[in-house]
């Protein structure tokens, strides 16, 4: 009879060894553990574009700055 896998625990296994095993581990091995959060952290950011707004978020703090110190000065 075939035993069933542990997935779970072996993806636990996983996270612990891509997230801390350049930590506890030594040098020889943590060091794969380190390029392997390395590379899922490059690849994690590639999948997301550069967000840029729509809009300038602040021009309308610069549009009321100018108006108040164009309004000071005619005063």
């Amino acid at each position: 009879m075939l035993k069933k896998i542990p997935v779970g625990f072996i993806l636990l296994l996983g996270l612990i060894y891509v997230g801390f095993g350049d930590q506890f581990l030594p040098p020889s091995i943590g060091q794969y553990s380190f390029q392997a959060r390395r590379s899922l952290d490059g690849m994690m950011i590639s999948m997301f574009p550069e967000w840029r707004p729509k809009t300038s978020p602040y021009d309308r703090t610069q549009d009321a700055i100018q108006k108040a110190e164009q309004n000071g000065k005619s005063k």
